[in-house]
């Protein structure tokens, strides 16, 4: 079978119909012409003043006529200082590093397979003169390969031979951020964070003596470099006097307004009933503290200074909270200025808000992601285990629909399609790790961001964040490297509790996305044992030990293949019972489950005694299904419609917005979580996109007329970089019957 993919809206369409509405035009009507004087912003909404520069005065902030020039190499000539390094392991040869006309060859060939990995590895570097790391911004690298190289990772510092290797990260000290390749054979640019790292780099206090990198692939492979740059940070912000960018400080990524220092920015504003102003101060450079400074003026009274402090530590951000509540309906001169010892210092001021009394019908949004948390495993949906008995009483508050469905199979195609409305086809398929999503495509919270929503994303799955260009339009995004996965959502909402601590301001649009039920499992009291006595659970673990054994891998890996489960042959050989294996993981899944419940249980009894609960609008679903129970089967059934599986796409979708859409309702119709984004725009009165591939659900969940029945479509693509080519599944599902179909332009 040969068939080709006919995109639905075509890329020119998407491209002519989706129009990004400019920040600037919420200006209230009431703001004064520019011709009159500086404009007056109000706050009936959390006004976002990074959104406004077009109404600020700038004073200062040039961008400095001198800035530390870039380090680089060009390899269209020999650089005889880049070095292959020597592997621990004396049975694997140091790569191959080969002079081209244009470009220094890495070349990884089967002898650099470690005995105990899957994959090839190498590592090469090049000395440097004792540099100061936190001097330097990102490390530039402009390569082109057609091979399977998967990952090029930056590293720092050889390691000390005087310690053991146990002590360090390997050959280097300390690895610092990954990128995936791109294998079309075009050159490409890859940036790296020079100031990312694990936590315990920010230990690290010598200086930057070897740039080294690690190069990855499955099978032998080459990579050419064409060049490499180190740049500093200053550098990074030469392009404008004042801008906006997210900035990210230990894991905490802000939306952030930068200037130069010395630089003043002035507002007029109307201050609100109860008004205050919340802002994040940040640093680029620990050895160039800024002197931050906010003061008020109302018309016709004195400046008052209002925070006066100087701050110097580049790895978090200083929280900071004004009270304006005195000067409740003044126009006042609202003025944000830095200055430092060094001239063109970088001052940044992470989401600066004026926020107030709520002033609006507008609902709060929570879109609560349960990242591969299937209807089928969910007591609320009719499971024969207890596992979700807060979202029983969540369903009992609102709407349940009992045939939701996820676009995808997996976070990364399907995360993206339901914040953006549009197919994963559409996006353009799955091309690496890291693509991000066409300019185009606007997402969930660029949309309720415009429309004066306060915006925070809390995840433990980079997918559904920066991986995925999904911190667009955020002001606040949280991925948390969580120790053990399986209790992420205690972690993510307490980072959404200190966040609405510190911007308190309504209303305001989160997306959770928890991995608790993510693979690999390790529940915790008091749910572990729940399903699963400890004789089993070490039994399962020690199972999935022998199973990566058999199968070559150096660790345990989730045992499935397109999210179904293994064949019998591996179980086989590891002399393991697949169905008592299958049943072992389905019940810490339950367990994983269940704890998520529980702490969703808590979330919801603090909205209710805070008062935020009566003008929330609360959605619950998940990005695809699991599959814990899918090898229960004696024998193993073979696999069909790998989207139709009810375990993998049907999903829960729970809708709960008290006093606005009834309690008790309960819907048969088929519907997708692309039907999402319509959706909460529709409920909340915020314009739609002119291109987008769901429809709403608020015909349904308000009684009135107006949805229209359709199949839902689930689809998955992967970019096949030689042809340009697309191939993958389309699947049709109405709740009643589906239908599969494979696209392959590569078969007969």
């Amino acid at each position: 079978m040969k068939a080709r993919l006919a995109w639905l809206p075509t890329e020119r369409q998407l491209f002519l119909a989706v129009v990004v509405a400019s920040p600037f035009a919420l200006l209230s009507p009431g703001c004064a012409d520019r011709e009159s004087g500086p404009a007056v912003l109000t706050a009936d909404l959390p006004l976002h003043l990074e959104d406004h520069l077009d109404a600020a005065t700038i004073v200062g902030s040039k961008v400095p006529a001198e800035l530390p020039a870039p380090i680089e190499w060009r390899f269209d000539e020999p650089q005889t200082e880049w070095k292959a390094l020597a592997h621990r392991n004396p049975h694997i040869p140091p790569l191959q590093m080969t002079q081209t006309e244009d470009a220094l060859r890495i070349t990884l060939s089967e002898a650099h397979r470690h005995p105990r990995e899957d994959h090839l590895h190498g590592v090469f570097y090049v000395p440097l003169p004792n540099l100061e790391r936190g001097e330097w911004g990102h490390v530039v690298v402009r390569a082109r390969t057609s091979d399977d190289i998967r990952t090029l990772v930056l590293a720092f510092n050889l390691g000390n031979p005087n310690r053991p290797a146990a002590d360090q990260k390997g050959m280097f000290q300390f690895y610092g951020q990954g990128v995936p390749v791109i294998q079309d054979g075009s050159v490409h640019t890859y940036v790296m964070r020079a100031d990312w790292s694990p936590e315990e780099f920010e230990e690290w206090e010598d200086p930057w003596q070897e740039l080294g990198f690690a190069v990855n692939a499955r099978e032998p492979a080459s990579i050419d470099l064409l060049s490499v740059s180190i740049i500093s940070k200053e550098a990074t912000y030469a392009h404008a006097p004042v801008g906006v960018r997210t900035e990210v400080q230990s894991e905490a990524h802000r939306r952030t307004l930068y200037t130069h220092t010395p630089g003043r920015l002035e507002y007029r504003v109307q201050v609100p009933e109860a008004g205050r102003l919340d802002v994040g101060l940040g640093v680029l450079r620990g050895d160039a503290p800024v002197n931050f400074r906010i003061t008020v003026q109302p018309d016709g009274g004195e400046v008052v200074t209002l925070i006066e402090e100087t701050y110097a530590d580049q790895e978090l951000w200083a929280q900071r909270s004004v009270d304006l509540s005195s000067l409740a309906r003044r126009t006042v001169t609202l003025t944000l200025e830095a200055d430092s010892d060094r001239t063109g210092t970088v001052a940044l001021w992470a989401a600066p808000t004026l926020s107030g009394k709520r002033a609006t019908d507008k609902p709060n949004i929570i879109f609560y992601i349960i990242d591969g948390g299937g209807a089928d495993y969910m007591s609320v949906y009719g499971y024969n285990r207890r596992t979700t008995p807060n979202l029983e009483h969540l369903a009992a508050e609102g709407a349940i629909f009992e045939h939701a469905y996820s676009n995808s199979t997996w976070t990364k195609p399907s995360t993206p399609s339901f914040m953006s409305s549009l197919q994963h086809s559409v996006l353009g398929g799955y091309k690496t790790n890291a693509d991000p999503l066409p300019d185009q495509a606007v997402t969930m919270a660029q949309h309720l961001h415009r429309a004066g929503y306060q915006t925070a994303v809390f995840t433990s799955n980079a997918y559904a964040g920066t991986m995925s260009s999904l911190d667009r339009g955020v002001d606040a995004l949280r991925e948390a490297s969580v120790e053990n996965n399986s209790v992420s959502s205690r972690e993510l909402h307490q980072d959404f509790r200190r966040w609405r601590q510190a911007y308190p301001g309504e209303p305001y649009w989160v997306h959770f996305q928890t991995t608790d039920v993510h693979w690999p499992w390790n529940p915790v009291a008091p749910f572990a044992g729940l399903f699963v006595d400890p004789e089993s659970r070490e039994r399962f673990y020690e199972w999935e030990r022998r199973l990566a054994e058999v199968l070559g891998l150096s660790g345990p890996r989730r045992p499935a293949r397109g999210m179904g489960p293994l064949p019998a042959e591996p179980f086989e050989k590891a002399s393991i019972s697949h169905v008592a294996f299958y049943n072992a993981a389905r019940g810490l899944y339950d367990e994983t489950m269940t704890h998520n419940d529980y702490q969703l249980g808590r979330l919801m009894e603090r909205l209710k005694a805070s008062g935020e609960w009566e003008h929330t609008l609360f959605i619950l679903a998940a990005d695809h299904g699991y599959w814990p129970s899918t090898g229960l089967f004696d024998p193993l059934p073979p696999e069909w419609a790998p989207n139709l599986r009810s375990f993998l796409s049907r999903v829960p979708l729970i809708v709960v917005w008290p006093e606005r859409i009834a309690p008790g309702q309960h819907f048969s119709q088929a519907v997708s979580m692309i039907d999402i984004l319509p959706t909460i725009l529709d409920l909340v009165g915020v314009p739609m996109p002119e291109v987008m591939q769901g429809q709403s659900l608020e015909p349904l969940l308000l009684g009135k007329e107006g949805w229209e029945p359709r199949p839902v479509i689930l689809d998955e693509f992967y970019f096949d970089w030689d042809t340009g080519e697309l191939s993958g599944l389309i699947e049709v599902v109405d709740g009643r019957w589906g239908a599969s179909l494979e696209i392959d332009p590569d078969s007969e």
